[in-house]
């Protein structure tokens, strides 16, 4: 039995929904393989080591006032991995960690980075896919060469927002016509992201998204059907069917995915199978092209003409009850607690 670290919480917009996600994946670790340590980073950035602590506590947002909590920070002394109680207690040593942590600090490469410099094995993408599949321009940039079709797209600096929003809509309105979406580069979840359908809407939605990165995508309007796909694996790859997001508003929004009971989910997508398998293959070169490991949830669109438009890709997609990526592999015949299983093998491996 190894001592096995699950990080949840962090600084990002998405500290709750990390909760949740971390609370799901504690209650779904078996005691019996691993010695678990389950840490809550909070919204200032500071470590807590919870031993024993219910995950509902944690997951409700109770565990601040859990009498057991002991502050810790991570030493990155390769010779000794461990978390280091701040009130002087003996180190507690980490064989591998499991980050279930979204957005800002939690999937963008910066916390992989910590884990490498500590030698921490870790489940998830590594530093250069975990930022550039964080970075919905960077990721553009690399599905470009592959020859997928994505939305056409602009970016611009929240500087240059700020300092000329005139100036932004107007090149956004020159290169689409409206509705069209706006979201900031780096945040996942779907925060930040709005639907612009005329200019004074499109300067909101600018300065929304600017508030949440420093650098804003505009994308043009695809209409067609949305759905995702899980892939799992480091060299050989478990790519699961088409499941198909039926939102409750007009579009697949923060409060849409976690809080609108009308969102559904529909497992295999309403797509022919052919249409199916060729979203399944573009998610597997995607997934490759951008050297994901482990795991990540690649998500298009699907047209009335039937093409095929990649939108994004997740490397550390939800964990909740009704996270579309463990439903997926769930449907491919992995019970969450297996497929937790696998993605901690996976780390493992060289």
């Amino acid at each position: 039995m190894f001592n096995l670290c699950v990080i949840c919480g962090g600084v990002s917009n998405e500290h709750s929904v990390s909760l949740v996600s971390g609370a799901n994946v504690l209650r779904n670790l078996d005691t019996e393989k691993y010695h678990i340590l389950p840490v809550v980073i909070d919204t200032a950035g500071d470590w807590f080591y919870l031993p024993g602590c219910n995950p509902d506590a944690i997951e409700s947002g109770a565990w601040t006032e859990y009498a057991g909590k002991v502050p810790v920070t991570l030493s990155v002394s390769r010779s000794t991995p461990a978390l280091i109680p701040l009130n002087g207690d003996t180190p507690i040593s980490v064989d591998l960690a499991f980050p279930v942590l979204h957005g800002k600090n939690g999937e963008d490469g910066t916390i992989q980075g910590l884990f490498e410099i500590a030698g921490i094995p870790y489940v998830g993408c590594k530093v250069l896919a975990s930022a550039c599949g964080m970075d919905k321009a960077m990721t553009k940039l690399i599905v470009e060469r592959l020859g997928i079709r994505q939305a056409a797209w602009c970016v611009f600096s929240a500087y240059d927002i700020q300092e000329s929003l005139t100036a932004c809509a107007e090149t956004a309105e020159r290169a689409f016509s409206y509705p069209m979406f706006v979201k900031p580069a780096n945040a996942g979840s779907s925060v930040g992201i709005s639907k612009a359908k005329n200019q004074e809407q499109l300067f909101d939605a600018l300065l929304e998204a600017a508030r949440h990165d420093g650098k804003v995508l505009v994308e043009e309007f695809i209409s067609g059907q949305e759905v995702e796909v899980a892939v799992l694996g480091n060299r050989t790859l478990t790519v699961s069917d088409c499941g198909e997001v039926v939102s409750g508003q007009e579009f697949y929004s923060f409060d849409a995915k976690y809080n609108d009971t009308s969102s559904q989910t529909l497992i295999p997508a309403r797509l022919e199978k052919e249409v199916r398998d060729r979203v399944r293959d573009a998610a597997k070169k995607i997934y490759l092209a951008l050297g994901a490991s482990g795991l990540s949830r690649v998500d298009f669109f699907v047209t009335d003409t039937m093409d095929v438009v990649f939108n994004e890709i997740n490397t550390l997609p939800g964990f909740t009850s009704i996270s579309m990526y463990s439903k997926l592999m769930n449907a491919a015949g992995l019970e969450t607690r297996d497929l937790l299983d696998r993605l901690i093998a996976l780390a493992r491996e060289d």
